[in-house]
């Protein structure tokens, strides 16, 4: 399993989020990232594969960057937020992040999962 992974919920359909194109960068610096992982989530709204199976996480500031407006023009329905953006800190010693999020055309929430 990828070290990072995610799982996008569409609230407002009550369905996994299917085909949202996702990048995970890692920050290299004060506004430096580089790409680290990029995919799309699956048919149960999920993605494993960010980083290479059994790859160490590294410490340090990621993010997250979800391309909701691809996801939304598909269903025919306007977005208030064309691209949702997560940072988060893995600590020292973490061995895995579960990021989910829960998306609809006007909001999103995120925690961190098991």
């Amino acid at each position: 399993m990828s070290a990072i992974t995610t799982h996008v919920l569409d609230t407002s359909r009550g369905l996994p989020a299917v085909g949202i194109p996702v990048v995970l960068d890692r920050c290299l610096g004060p506004d430096e990232w580089r790409t680290v992982g990029r995919g799309e989530t699956d048919a149960d709204g999920r993605l494993r594969t960010l980083t290479p199976e059994g790859s160490a996480l590294e410490a340090g500031a990621y993010r997250l960057v979800f391309d909701t407006r691809r996801y939304f023009e598909a269903q025919g329905k306007a977005t208030f937020y064309p691209s949702v953006i997560v940072v988060f800190d893995a600590a020292p010693a973490e061995t895995h992040y579960h990021v989910p999020l829960l998306l609809s055309p006007f909001g999103y929430s995120t925690y961190r999962g098991t």
